[in-house]
């Protein structure tokens, strides 16, 4: 299966199990390494690097911004042979409360009519 297959079918299987997500792909040309997809879920979000397999190669930088998007949120890499595995972690991840105080809580309106 091409990387780009598996993806699509990701897609799909992401927003039917996170119903009123919102899933964004990055453009890799934007930032070396930076993970294909961004899912962005309420008020919590996770970063994927897709991959045709567990034996595919990693791009420079994407080690790095996996490991840093996952210390603020949850990313990790995904292939077809994790991907339940890798999609149970990230519905943890987006039930986890983490938040101390909701930002629309502290932040006062500055809209004027």
């Amino acid at each position: 299966m091409k990387e780009s297959e598996f993806q699509s079918g990701l897609i799909k299987d992401i927003k039917s199990r996170f119903p009123g997500c919102i899933v964004l792909k990055n453009d890799p040309n934007y930032i070396q390494g930076i993970p294909d997809l961004l899912i962005l879920q309420e008020d919590r979000w996770a970063a994927l690097e897709v991959k045709k397999s567990r034996s595919s190669k990693k791009r420079p930088n994407q080690e790095y911004y996996v490991g840093r998007m996952n210390e603020m949120s949850y990313a990790s890499f995904i292939y077809p042979e994790n991907k339940e595995e890798v999609l149970n972690e990230m519905e943890l991840a987006f039930q986890r409360n983490t938040r101390r105080c909701s930002c629309r809580a502290r932040r006062k309106s500055t809209f004027v009519a």
